[in-house]
């Protein structure tokens, strides 16, 4: 096994005021949703639930992800993207195979990077820790220290489900 999958699913979902990863979808939950897509591109997937580290938002989900892999390259992907598929993991995941960065992340057709949609190397995880130990929680700072390549992503592949009405306009998408 070269490369490992992992779901973040221990976020509070405070926004959407009940727990974004249990939500109906297709017949299953959101969770089990993305987590086949996931075991689809990586071949294995694990749903982090509990944090090593609690209180540190997804960034402590990443720590956990990172510090139980075995693997080099790690696919991480937020429990809240219901447009997710396999073949743009598996497009993240060819790419970091060749890339000499450490973070291969999604990036959006209007440029923006989602760090909840990346590959990371296992050689992050001291930038990780010491992004913690010094309370430097948001994502976006930790894509902007390490060396991040960005890989273009459908839009529609990333879209987050955070809220109630975000959620209810992408069950009203034609499919």
């Amino acid at each position: 096994m070269t490369q490992s999958g992992f779901v973040l699913a221990g976020g509070e979902s405070s926004r959407m005021g009940r727990d974004k990863a249990l939500l109906p979808y297709h017949g299953t939950s959101l969770v089990e949703h993305i987590a086949s897509a996931v075991r689809e591109a990586a071949g294995n997937v694990k749903i982090i639930v509990n944090d090593k580290i609690p209180g540190c938002g997804p960034l402590g989900g990443l720590f956990t992800a990172l510090s139980s892999s075995e693997t080099d390259w790690n696919l991480v992907v937020a429990c809240d993207m219901p447009g997710i598929s396999s073949e743009p993991l598996r497009i993240l995941l060819k790419r970091a195979e060749i890339s000499p960065r450490d973070c291969v992340a999604a990036q959006s057709s209007d440029g923006s990077l989602e760090p909840l949609c990346a590959v990371y190397h296992r050689r992050c995880l001291p930038t990780v820790a010491r992004a913690i130990r010094d309370k430097r929680l948001k994502m976006m700072d930790l894509l902007a220290e390490l060396s991040t390549e960005a890989q273009p992503i459908d839009r529609g592949a990333l879209a987050n489900a955070n809220t109630p009405a975000e959620w209810a306009a992408f069950e009203n998408e034609p499919k």
